[in-house]
C-alpha cells in the first residue's frame, strides 16, 4: 500500500477490473433469489448533479450488500431519450447551421436525433462509472432500442382495443415555445407578481356603450363610464353593493376573456338567484353569454360570479362539458391571439393583448380595479416559457380503471413507501387523477402506431401501417405525426427493460423487481404510472418497495441549480476528494425521504475517514510484515480481543438490520463511529503492547484478531465505499492464492459467536480515558509518568489487563486498593464503572505557575461574564434581538459563569496541595 491515501492513484484500475471480470453481471441463476433494481433512467442530455450522485449511491450500496448477502443481484442501467430535451439540442444544433427544424424532413432530423445520441447519450453513464456504479452494464438500456420500441407499441395498441386510449379535444398544458402538449410533470412554477383584474360585465338589457365599435369614440371622447338602466334586477344587484347594471368579475388573465362563453354563479348564491338564465354582454365584444349555475363556484371568494373560458381553463372546460358551451379559442398554438378574438387583438402575442384590454377596459369605465397579486405560474421546465392551457386534439388515456387496482395494491401493502408518510403523497394523487394526455407534437420520440384514412377518415391502430383502409379500401393511409409523452415509455420501465412484451428468462427471473429508489417529487409522475402499468401488463407490482429520498441542498437549506449559482458538481468533488468520499458524505447520517444538505466541511470529514481507515490498514499489513499468524480463534483471546469482537458482533447486526430496512444513513453513521473509536482509537493502541513486546506468538495472535476485523471491516464499508475498500482488500490478502479475488464477491461479515469478556472491559478504557482526561485538565506533559491508584472490588480482572493501563496512560505504577481512605497523597480523581482512578499530581506539575496561567483564564472568563450580563440586562436587546441570538448570548454567559467556576475549584485544590 501506498504510505499516502490517493484515489486516484487506484479508482480507475480497480473499476475496470471489475467490469472486466464481470463482477457486475448478473444471471437468472434459480439457486439464488433474485433481487432486481431498476434504475430510474437519466436524460440522454444529462450531466450528473448531485441529485443523481445521491440516487445512485443509495442503489450502489443496496445492489452491494444484496451480492454480498448471496442474492442473485440485478441493478439494471439504462436511459431515457427525453423527447422535448434533446429535440431542443438538435434544433440548437441545426440553428447554429442556419436551418430550423421545421425545414428538414422528419427523415433527416431523426438521423441527427440518432446522431446526437450516439456523441453524447452516454456522457452520464460514464459519469456513474466514476462514482463506481455496480450496474450490470451489459444489460444497459435505451428507451428507443427496439425491443423497448416494441413493448411501447404492444402496450399503446392494448390500451386502444381495451377502450382505455381515446383521441379528442380537452384541455391541455401547452408550451408555445416548444409548441407541444407538456404532463404535469413537465411544468415548473414560480410565484409570480401580477394583479387581480376585476372587470364589469353589463348585464344585457341594461345600456352601456361597450361594443368594440364604439371603442374608438369612447377614446376621442376622452373615455367614458358606462351607465346601466335600472330594473327591479339591477336593484337587486345595487343592493349587494354592485354598480347597477353590472356583474363583477376578477380574473389573473384578462386576455382570455375574449373567448368567454358563461358566467357562473353558486345555485345557492341568494345574490344571484334572480340572474340565473339571463345573459351579461362580454364587454369588448358585445357579445352576449348566458349567466349559469354551477356548485364549482365558491360563493365567498371574490364577487361569487366566475368567467368561464372553457378553451382556456381546466375547471372551466368541465363547466363547460356539464353546460354545454361553445369552445371558442382565442389564443393561438404559438402563442398569439386569434381571429376569434377580434379584429382590435387578433395577431398580438397574449401579454402584448393583456396589456391592450385593461387599457381598452379602463376607457370604457369597465375596469373597477387592479389588486397587486401574487400567484403560481407554471413554466416550461425547459425554456422556462409560461405554459398555456388550451383545448387541443390529443391521445388520452383513462386513468379511473387503471388507478382503482394501483390504489387497493398500495392500501393492501403489497408495495410499500419508505418512509410510510409517502404513501399519503400517492394516493392523493391516484384518487385525483385525470385521464392522461399521451401525446407530444414532437418529431423525436415513439411515434403513435395510430393510422388515418384520408379519404373516409377511419383510424387504425397496428404495430405497422395498413396497405388500405379496412373501412372503405382506400390506399391514402398516414400515420399520426405525433409521438408518445417520455413517460408512457418509462413506465414500461420495469419490465420492458427485461423483454416484456417477450415472455423471456429474465422477465420470469426478475419480475417483480424489488425496490424502486427514487425522489419524492417524482412520486405522481413515474412512480404511479409504474405501479397501474405493471399491474395491466404483467398482472403483478412492479416493485414491492419505493425508498424515497429527499433533495440535496445547500448549507443554508436552498435548493441547489447552476441558475442560483450554488450548484456543486459531483464530478468535481471525486477527482479533488475520492469517490468513496463523496458517497460517504452523500449517505452519512442521511435519513430516508428527508431533504438533505451538503457542504465541503462533510465531503472534507468524509475525505479524512478514508484518511483514517487507509493509516490503520497501513499499520496493521506493515506489523504483520514477516509475523506468523495464526488462523483466528484457534488460541485463547485476550479480554481486548473479546472487547472488540463484541463490539464487532454489535455493528454486524446494526449495519445489517439497518440496510435491511434500506436506512442507509443510519448504517454509515454506526460504522462510522465503531470503526473511528473503537478500532482505530482503541482497539488499535490496544494492541501495541503485544505488537510492540518480545513474544512473537502473542504478536502473531495480536495480528490474527486485528486482520479479521479489518477484514470484517472492510466488508461492511464496502458498499458505501468500494474503491478504497477494495484497494485494502487485495493488499491485506496479498500473499493468500485468492488474492485477486473481488471483496464484493465476499461473503457479508456474520456475528462471531465467541462471547464477550465476562468483566466488562469497558471498565478499562473508563481507567484509560479518566487518567487522561486528569492528566489533560492539569496540563501534565504527555511524557512525565504518572502514578495511578484504582479503588475497585475487582482488582484481578483490572490486574489482569494492567498493561493496557500503563502503557495507555504513560504510567510507570499502578496501586490498587478498595479503601480509599489508604491513599495519603492529595490526588485529582476521576469515576469509572466499577470504581475510581487517582492521580497524585505533586510532583507533576509547578503549581504556582499553574495558578497564574488559571488566574488569567479567569480574568478572561470575567470580563466575558460582565459583557453578557450587560447585554442581557438590556430590555432593548433582549426584546429587539432575535430569539435565537439572544440565547446564544445567554447560553455564553452560563458557559463562561460554569468555566469561572471550574477554575477556581482547580486553583482551590492546586492552593490545597501546596499547603501539603
Amino acid at each position: 500500500m501506498d504510505k499516502v491515501f490517493n484515489p486516484k492513484s487506484y479508482e480507475e484500475r480497480l473499476y475496470r477490473m471489475w467490469l472486466n471480470k464481470g463482477y457486475f453481471k448478473a444471471d437468472a441463476d434459480k439457486s439464488k433469489t433474485p433481487f432486481t433494481i431498476v434504475m430510474p433512467p437519466p436524460n440522454i442530455t444529462g450531466q450528473l448533479h448531485m441529485g443523481h450522485a445521491l440516487n445512485n449511491t443509495l442503489q450502489d450500496i443496496i445492489i452491494r450488500f444484496k451480492r454480498m448477502r448471496g442474492f442473485a443481484a440485478l441493478w439494471l442501467p439504462g436511459t431515457d431519450h427525453a423527447s422535448i430535451a434533446t429535440e431542443l439540442k438538435v434544433a440548437e444544433q441545426l440553428k447554429k447551421e442556419g436551418l430550423d427544424k421545421n425545414d428538414v424532413s422528419r427523415e433527416y432530423f431523426l438521423e441527427r436525433a440518432r446522431q446526437w445520441k450516439e456523441l453524447y447519450g452516454g456522457k452520464i453513464n460514464d459519469q456513474l462509472k466514476k462514482l463506481g456504479s455496480s450496474c450490470d452494464w451489459s444489460r444497459e438500456a435505451f428507451t428507443m432500442d427496439e425491443n423497448l420500441s416494441r413493448s411501447v407499441k404492444d402496450a399503446f395498441i392494448k390500451y386502444y382495443r381495451a377502450g382505455l386510449l381515446y383521441r379528442g379535444k380537452r384541455i391541455i398544458n401547452w408550451c408555445p415555445s416548444c409548441k407541444t402538449a407538456l404532463s404535469d410533470a413537465e411544468i415548473e412554477y414560480a410565484e409570480t407578481p401580477s394583479f387581480l383584474w376585476h372587470i364589469k360585465y353589463p348585464i344585457a338589457g341594461a345600456r352601456t356603450d361597450t361594443d368594440s365599435d364604439n371603442l374608438t369614440a369612447e377614446r376621442a371622447a376622452g373615455g367614458g363610464t358606462a351607465n346601466a338602466g335600472g330594473d327591479a334586477d339591477t336593484d337587486r344587484l345595487t343592493e349587494y353593493g354592485r354598480t347597477g347594471g353590472f356583474i363583477i368579475v376578477a380574473t389573473t388573465r384578462p386576455e382570455t376573456m375574449l373567448g368567454d362563453t358563461a358566467v357562473a354563479v353558486n345555485p345557492d348564491d341568494a345574490r344571484y338567484k334572480a340572474f340565473i338564465g339571463r345573459t351579461v354582454r362580454l364587454p369588448l365584444t358585445g357579445r352576449e353569454i348566458p349567466i349559469i349555475a354551477d356548485s364549482y363556484v365558491e360563493k365567498d371568494f371574490g364577487s361569487g360570479a366566475v368567467k368561464i373560458t372553457p378553451a382556456h381553463d381546466p375547471n372551466d372546460f368541465e363547466v363547460g362539458q356539464r353546460h354545454g358551451l361553445e369552445v371558442v379559442k382565442v389564443i393561438g398554438d404559438d402563442g398569439v391571439m386569434t381571429e376569434n378574438a377580434g379584429s382590435a387583438y387578433a395577431g398580438l402575442d397574449r401579454f402584448v393583448c393583456r396589456q391592450k384590454i385593461t387599457e381598452d377596459l379602463k376607457v370604457l369605465g369597465l375596469l373597477e380595479k387592479a389588486e397587486p397579486y401574487t400567484h403560481n405560474v407554471g413554466e416550461c421546465y425547459r425554456c422556462h416559457t409560461a405554459v398555456e392551457p388550451l383545448v387541443s386534439r390529443q391521445w388520452f388515456l383513462k386513468m379511473k380503471p387503471l388507478a382503482e387496482p394501483a390504489i387497493k395494491f398500495v392500501k393492501n401493502k403489497k408495495i410499500e413507501f419508505v418512509p410510510r408518510k409517502y404513501e399519503k403523497t400517492y394516493l392523493n394523487w391516484m384518487n385525483n387523477i385525470k385521464d392522461w394526455c399521451v401525446s407530444r407534437q414532437l418529431i423525436w420520440g415513439h411515434r403513435i402506431p395510430a393510422y388515418y384514412c384520408g379519404d373516409c377518415g377511419h383510424t387504425v391502430v397496428e404495430a405497422h401501417a395498413p396497405k388500405v383502409c379496412s373501412a372503405c379500401g382506400s390506399a391514402a393511409i398516414a400515420q399520426d405525426e405525433d409521438v408518445l409523452d417520455t413517460w408512457f415509455s418509462s413506465a414500461l420501465w420495469p419490465f420492458s427493460t427485461l423483454g416484456y412484451p417477450k415472455k423471456t428468462k429474465d422477465l420470469d427471473f426478475f419480475y417483480p423487481t424489488n425496490v424502486l429508489v427514487t425522489a419524492y417529487d417524482i412520486i405522481p409522475f413515474w412512480v404511479a404510472r409504474m405501479i397501474f402499468s405493471g399491474l395491466y401488463f404483467m398482472k403483478d407490482v412492479p416493485f414491492s418497495e419505493v425508498l424515497i429520498h429527499g433533495l440535496v441542498r445547500d448549507a443554508d437549506g436552498h435548493k441547489m441549480s447552476k441558475s442560483a449559482g450554488n450548484g456543486i458538481d459531483p464530478l468535481e468533488l471525486i477527482d479533488r476528494y475520492g469517490a468513496d468520499a463523496l458517497r460517504f458524505s452523500l449517505s452519512f447520517n442521511t435519513a430516508p425521504g428527508s431533504d438533505t444538505r451538503y457542504s465541503r466541511d462533510k465531503i472534507e470529514n468524509a475525505r479524512n475517514f478514508m484518511n483514517k481507515i487507509w493509516n490503520a490498514a497501513r499499520f496493521v499489513i506493515l506489523n504483520g510484515e514477516n509475523a506468523v499468524i495464526p488462523k483466528p480463534f484457534t488460541f485463547r483471546l485476550s479480554d481486548a480481543d473479546k472487547w472488540i469482537l463484541g463490539k464487532l458482533n454489535k455493528v454486524v447486526r446494526l449495519t445489517t438490520k439497518a440496510l435491511e430496512k434500506y436506512d442507509v444513513g443510519l448504517a454509515a453513521a454506526k460504522l462510522y463511529e465503531f470503526v473511528w473509536d473503537d478500532f482505530c482509537d482503541w482497539y488499535i493502541e490496544l494492541s501495541k503492547p503485544a505488537l510492540y513486546s518480545d513474544d512473537a506468538k502473542r504478536r502473531g495472535e495480536c495480528l490474527s484478531i486485528l486482520n479479521f476485523v479489518l477484514s470484517n471491516i472492510l466488508k461492511l464499508l464496502h458498499p458505501f465505499v468500494p474503491f478504497i475498500t477494495e484497494e485494502i482488500h487485495l493488499s491485506l490478502n496479498g500473499k493468500d492464492a485468492a488474492a485477486d479475488e473481488s471483496i464484493m464477491i465476499s461473503e457479508w461479515p456474520e456475528a462471531v459467536k465467541k462471547a464477550a469478556p465476562k468483566e466488562n472491559f469497558e471498565s478499562v478504557i473508563g481507567i484509560i480515558k479518566g487518567a487522561r482526561n486528569i492528566r489533560a485538565e492539569a496540563n501534565v506533559p504527555p511524557s512525565k509518568k504518572i502514578k495511578l491508584y484504582i479503588v475497585c472490588e475487582k482488582e484481578k480482572f483490572f490486574a489482569k489487563n494492567v498493561l493496557y493501563i500503563k502503557k495507555l496512560c504513560n504510567a510507570d505504577e499502578v496501586i490498587f486498593t478498595s479503601d480509599k481512605s489508604e491513599i495519603k497523597e492529595n490526588a485529582a480523581a476521576a469515576v469509572f464503572g466499577f470504581g475510581e482512578v487517582l492521580i497524585p499530581l505533586g510532583e507533576l506539575i509547578d503549581a504556582e505557575k499553574e495558578i497564574a496561567k488559571l488566574e488569567k483564564e479567569i480574568e478572561a472568563a470575567e470580563k466575558e461574564i460582565q459583557r453578557g450580563e450587560g447585554l442581557l440586562s438590556n430590555p432593548r436587546y433582549v426584546e429587539k434581538a432575535p430569539k435565537e441570538l439572544v440565547e446564544k448570548e445567554r447560553a455564553k454567559l452560563d458557559g463562561n459563569a460554569g468555566l469561572r467556576r471550574k477554575l477556581k475549584e482547580r486553583i482551590a485544590y492546586l492552593r490545597g496541595e501546596m499547603a501539603r
